[in-house]
């Protein structure tokens, strides 16, 4: 299990601003925020020999060679998980790197999610999209929030969960969100707000759902013993894995819709980082909506299935909190760049860098990744 623990870190981020409507394709979105990825951490573009560019995207690692003149790149592969794929990608780098296939790999991530391709436009591109085609489009699911409403009403009502634990989650992105200037949602949200917002998919109000935003982010892993020679303190993998959910893909159909594939992937990170719960001081979980990052917290193993509510009610989220989390903002109040700008965030946290919302003698940090039928990823990590 120690096989990548602290063999490679993440040694440069960059993030281009997120707005509602850039006025750049997703090349450009992309190439800037790696640009600033490659000069944060020290080098050079033709210092990249390898790229895990965003699977469901336009840009490919071509794209990359052609327009930074790479002349050696070694190593190009995908991590087909939707939101899972940004962290799963971290594993995919340290593995290249680590068996000498390459040095620095580039994990570029660009959308215009709210200028061109919207968030129900990208599910029927995925493969994954023809699952949902003999049981949830039938009953006129056709979107995300569709889709997994009925995870978040088994939840409710297997375990009293309340659509006010879910707005308190997104009370408190929001707070963090003002602390950010590169965040989209400036305007504060109280419990009573969440809670009168229209209802998008029953139980999921309004501020339950994710932004749609435009944007790019990007990081650079490189390997440990690489990383001490460069530019900014390395931030190091410690543990990271990926799950998927039990079979059948077809979310409707599992026998048990509110365990997710982090539940498989989570105790693989824990064993291989060598930590314990109480050791995490910071973690940026994935929020599409806001029952993902509730039901995540449980299959960490922060709290039991079905005590997510409590453990939000008694205030372990919140700044000063035991677990504050997603200190940017979020998907739900940052921008939603399928989970790339959360890696970007705990890297930032990590080096002591996170500004207003800093959390104190924050050393060892956790990130997720949600893929869309399920898939889970998860890293984690510790400053230098």
């Amino acid at each position: 299990m120690n096989t990548l623990s602290e063999k490679c870190a993440v040694t440069g981020i960059g993030e281009t601003a997120y707005v509602r409507g850039s006025g750049k394709s997703v090349t450009a979105l992309q190439m800037e925020a790696s640009l600033t990825a490659i000069a944060d951490a020290g080098l050079s573009p033709r210092d990249i020999d390898g790229i895990i560019p965003y699977a469901n995207n336009e840009v490919v690692a071509e794209d990359f060679a052609t327009n930074f003149g790479l002349e050696d790149l070694r190593f190009s592969a995908t991590t087909p998980l939707g939101g899972a794929s940004s962290v799963a990608a971290l594993q995919a780098a340290a593995m290249a790197i680590i068996t000498g296939v390459a040095n620095h790999v580039l994990i570029p991530l660009g959308r215009n999610g709210y200028s061109q391709t919207r968030v129900g436009m990208r599910m029927q591109q995925l493969p994954q999209f023809r699952l949902v085609g003999e049981y949830e489009m039938p009953s006129g699911a056709v979107a995300p929030a569709q889709f997994y409403a009925p995870m978040a009403r088994r939840h409710m009502e297997l375990y009293g969960t309340t659509s006010q634990q879910f707005g308190r989650i997104a009370v408190n992105t929001r707070e963090n969100a003002l602390k950010n200037d590169n965040a989209i949602m400036k305007k504060p949200l109280t419990l009573e707000e969440h809670q009168s917002s229209r209802m998008i998919s029953e139980p999921f109000r309004l501020f339950d759902c994710c932004l749609e935003s435009d944007g790019g982010a990007a990081v650079v892993v490189s390997s440990t013993e690489r990383a001490r020679d460069l530019k900014q303190k390395p931030v190091t993998i410690m543990g990271v894995a990926e799950g998927h959910p039990d079979s059948p893909s077809a979310i409707s159909q599992r026998p048990d819709l509110t365990t997710l594939g982090l539940a498989k992937a989570a105790p693989r990170a824990f064993a291989m980082a060598g930590v314990g719960h109480d050791d995490i001081d910071v973690a940026e979980i994935y929020d599409c909506f806001t029952y993902t990052v509730l039901c995540q917290l449980e299959d960490l193993g922060f709290c039991k299935k079905g005590e997510g509510g409590p453990f939000i009610d008694d205030g372990h989220i919140d700044p000063g909190g035991k677990l504050p989390i997603n200190t940017h903002g979020g998907l739900l109040s940052q921008a939603h760049i399928i989970g790339l700008n959360h890696v970007v965030e705990l890297v930032r946290q990590l080096r002591g860098q996170g500004g207003e919302a800093q959390v104190a003698d924050a050393e060892v940090g956790l990130v997720t990744g949600y893929g869309d039928m399920g898939d889970g990823s998860v890293a984690i990590m510790r400053g230098a």
